[in-house]
C-alpha cells in the first residue's frame, strides 16, 4: 500500500528530470535501509513494552506486549510522516483528462487481461524467472526468526529459549538490512563488472542457494551441541551464533539485487517494446504476489510432511534459487548497455 504510491509520488515530483529521479531514488533506498535497521533493532530489544506499559496484561505477556508496542510505534510514525508530507510537500494538481461520452470504462480484470495479452516474450520470461525466484525468497521471509528460535536456539513457542532466538533473528535481520543498504549502492558497478545486470542476478541467486544450504549446517551443529549438552538449549555456542549472523548478512547481497534488478529489466524490456512502464511494473508484481500465496499455503503441510521444522521449506528455496539463477542467465535477453543506463535512472529504489 505504501511502496507504489511513494515511488509514483517521487516520479511526479521529479517531473521527468533524470538527475532528480536518481537523487530521489537514492534517498528513497537509503531511508528504507535506515528504517529497516531501526525496525529490526527495536524487534531485538526485549523491554520495548516498557514505553507503553498498558500493552502488558494478563492475556498479553511480554512477547505480545513488545509486538503491540512495535505496532504503536508504526502507527505513530505513519501518522506523523503522512501529516508532514501532506502539509509541507507541494504537489501541483494535474488537470482532469477529458473523457469522450462514447468511451466506456472497462473492468479492471479486462484491463489486466489486455495488458497480459500485450506482453512480449522478454517480459513473460522475466515474470517466469521472478516467480521462481520469489518461491525461493518467501520461505526466508516467513520462517527466518522462527528458524532461529526453534532450530538454532532449540526452543518452543512461548519458551524463553525461543524468545531469545527470535530476538537474535531480529538482530540478524538488522545486519541483513545494513548489508542490503550498502549493496544497493553497488548494483550498477557490479553489473558492469560481471557483464550485465541479468548475469549479476543469476550469480547472486546461486549465492542465495548457498545461503539456504548454510541453514542445514548451522541447524545440525546446533542440534548436535544440544544432544551433548542439554544446557545449550537457548544458549548456542559462539560459532553457531556467528554462523547464523553470517547467514543473514550473506543473504543481504542477493536481496539487494532482487529488490532492484527485476524492475530495471522490466523498464528495459518495456522501453524496447514501447509498452508503458507503469503497467509493466504492475504486471510484474503479479509474479511476486502469486508465488507468495502459493508458498504461504503449501509450506506448512510441506514442513509437516517431513516431520516439522523449517529446513524442508528452506531446501525448496535453495532449489528454486538455483533454478532461477540458471533461468535468468539462459532465458532472459541481454539488454544493451545504453538501455541499462537509461533504465537505471528510471527504476525506483527497492521493493519490500
Amino acid at each position: 500500500m505504501l511502496q507504489g504510491p511513494c515511488r509514483a509520488f517521487l516520479a511526479d515530483l521529479a517531473a521527468g528530470d533524470q538527475k532528480k529521479t536518481r537523487v530521489a531514488n537514492g534517498f528513497f533506498s537509503f531511508f528504507m535501509a535506515v528504517g529497516n535497521v531501526l525496525g529490526y533493532a527495536a524487534g531485538s530489544y526485549s523491554r520495548l513494552h516498557k514505553i507503553f506499559p498498558f500493552t502488558k496484561t494478563e492475556a498479553c505477556d511480554v512477547f505480545c506486549a513488545n509486538l503491540k508496542s512495535c505496532f504503536f510505534f508504526s502507527i505513530l510514525l505513519l501518522l506523523v510522516l503522512a501529516t508532514v508530507a501532506l502539509l509541507y510537500v507541494k504537489d501541483r494538481p494535474v488537470a482532469a483528462r477529458a473523457v469522450d461520452e462514447d468511451e466506456q470504462p472497462s473492468c479492471f480484470f479486462f484491463q489486466l487481461l489486455g495488458a497480459l495479452r500485450e506482453l512480449k516474450r522478454p517480459m513473460w520470461m522475466l515474470m517466469l524467472v521472478t516467480a521462481v525466484n520469489w518461491v525461493a525468497w518467501f520461505p526466508y521471509f516467513l520462517f527466518d526468526t522462527d528458524w532461529m528460535g526453534r532450530e538454532v536456539y532449540g526452543g518452543k513457542t512461548g519458551e524463553d529459549a525461543y524468545a531469545a532466538g527470535v530476538r537474535a533473528g531480529s538482530l540478524g535481520l538488522m545486519i541483513n538490512a545494513v548489508v542490503l543498504g550498502f549493496m544497493s549502492l553497488a548494483v550498477e558497478p557490479l553489473g558492469r563488472m560481471v557483464g550485465g545486470v541479468k548475469r549479476l542476478w543469476g550469480i547472486v541467486n546461486f549465492v542465495l542457494a548457498i545461503g539456504f544450504g548454510m541453514t542445514v549446517v548451522i541447524t545440525k551443529v546446533a542440534e548436535h551441541q544440544r544432544r551433548l549438552n542439554p544446557a545449550a538449549v537457548g544458549h548456542p555456542s559462539a560459532g553457531v551464533k556467528v554462523g547464523s549472523m553470517v547467514f543473514f548478512g550473506v543473504l543481504g547481497i542477493p536481496l539487494a539485487i532482487t529488490f532492484s534488478v527485476p524492475f530495471a529489466l522490466a523498464s528495459i524490456y518495456s522501453n524496447a517494446s514501447g509498452a508503458g512502464q507503469g503497467l509493466t511494473l504492475g504486471v510484474l508484481n503479479l509474479a511476486i504476489v502469486v508465488p507468495q500465496m502459493v508458498v504461504s499455503a503449501l509450506s506448512g503441510p510441506w514442513d509437516a510432511l517431513f516431520g516439522g521444522g523449517n529446513l524442508p521449506a528452506f531446501m525448496v528455496g535453495a532449489v528454486a534459487a538455483a533454478l532461477s539463477a540458471i533461468m535468468a542467465i539462459i532465458l532472459l535477453p541481454t539488454p544493451k548497455p545504453a538501455e541499462e543506463a537509461k533504465a537505471a535512472s528510471m527504476t525506483a529504489g527497492g521493493f519490500h
